[in-house]
């Protein structure tokens, strides 16, 4: 077949899924290997701005860890980990404000731009996006999401820009930011917003059966199948808290959850505009 042929193809295969989302919110959790390398990053740019134009709302939610790590060892000041989590002491929550909200935040929205699409740069406190209580006094100044105003997100929409969120939230118990998961935090955005789909972009190719063998990838997966595939350990390590925000997002009434591989380029569009799915794909039933 001709490439102009498998081209028509291509499109005519898209037409279905793009009139099925048109109109319809898709919050995209970016981090990870996608964000570190420059080709991969510039392939997920171009598929939130391709989505975009065939008009899918798309929300951006994105994480900074290696560039907060980076900027801490620049600064002499040691990251520490709790549980997975980073311990983020008032130094560590300055150099996360200013990193996430600014540095990585700005560089994805200028990246997007030059790029063609419209986009805007948010943080959680800009509107009380996020309003959050402290997690637990051993993980420092980590927040848990006790509120959520996607009100300012939806304005931006509605303006024609793709809003792009940076997890730092307004603490509603003492006068500080809070460091914030964002698995968690694009979780509870797509709860409240009343997202189609939530896509958390991962390094690895979903959940599998058999951790050493991607043959064994599980392509859908129901939320009640969850407890007992973590009893047997196929959850295990990061994928359990990950896993808990997909099911926190299908209970708060997003439709499907999507794990897909930010190392595969272009894998937003594949999963989402064409009939092979490529990652795993969580709902709450047939």
């Amino acid at each position: 077949m001709s490439s102009h042929a498998q081209q028509a193809r291509t499109l005519v295969e898209a037409l279905p899924y793009i009139q099925k989302f048109t109109g319809k919110t898709i919050v995209v959790k970016y981090g990870g290997n996608a964000m570190v390398s420059e080709a991969l990053r510039k392939a997920v740019m171009c598929d939130i701005i391709l989505l975009s134009l065939v008009g899918i709302r798309v929300v951006v939610v994105h994480g900074g860890g290696p560039e907060i790590s980076e900027m801490l060892k620049k600064i002499g000041h040691e990251s520490r980990f709790v549980d997975g989590l980073r311990y983020t002491d008032a130094e560590t929550m300055d150099v996360v404000q200013s990193v996430l909200c600014g540095k990585v935040n700005k560089n994805l929205v200028a990246q997007l731009n030059r790029l063609g699409g419209q986009a805007i740069g948010l943080c959680g406190m800009d509107g009380q996006l996020f309003q959050a209580v402290q997690l637990d006094e051993k993980y420092g100044l980590v927040g848990r999401i006790t509120g959520v105003n996607p009100e300012p997100v939806e304005n931006a929409l509605l303006s024609g820009y793709i809003p792009v969120v940076s997890t730092v939230a307004q603490g509603v118990d003492a006068d500080t930011a809070y460091n914030i998961n964002a698995d968690t935090a694009a979780a509870q955005l797509a709860a409240a917003m009343g997202a189609e789909k939530l896509i958390l972009l991962t390094d690895v190719r979903g959940l599998l059966r058999d951790p050493r063998d991607e043959g064994t990838l599980i392509h859908v997966l129901h939320t009640y199948e969850v407890p007992e595939l973590a009893a047997q350990g196929i959850i295990s390590g990061g994928m359990i808290p990950k896993m808990e925000c997909c099911v926190d997002a299908i209970d708060g009434g997003v439709e499907r959850v999507h794990i897909l591989d930010g190392r595969i380029p272009h894998s937003i569009l594949i999963e989402l505009l064409s009939d092979e799915g490529i990652g795993t794909m969580l709902q709450k039933e047939d």
